[in-house]
């Protein structure tokens, strides 16, 4: 059974590693949904604050992968 919690074509692993290239390293975040449509939103590392409120489901393309504690527990079984 596959268990991963984040996953990524290889097309979309190719674009993080142009993005990477372009902006240097680079973090996801699942938005809370309230103005954007809840949508993984993608930094470069150092310009979003991860706090201790948000969970790390995984990394694509070497990439991590964040979402809040309290959205994870809302959609950890989806």
């Amino acid at each position: 059974m596959d268990t991963r919690q984040v996953i990524a074509t290889p097309a979309t692993v190719a674009l993080i590693a142009r993005l990477q290239t372009r902006h240097g390293p680079v973090l996801f975040h699942q938005s809370g949904g309230c103005c954007d449509g809840s949508s993984p939103m993608c930094f470069p590392q150092g310009e979003f604050l991860v706090g201790d409120a948000d969970v790390q489901l995984g990394e694509i393309g070497g990439a991590p992968f964040y979402i809040s504690a309290s959205q994870f527990e809302y959609w950890k079984h989806t």
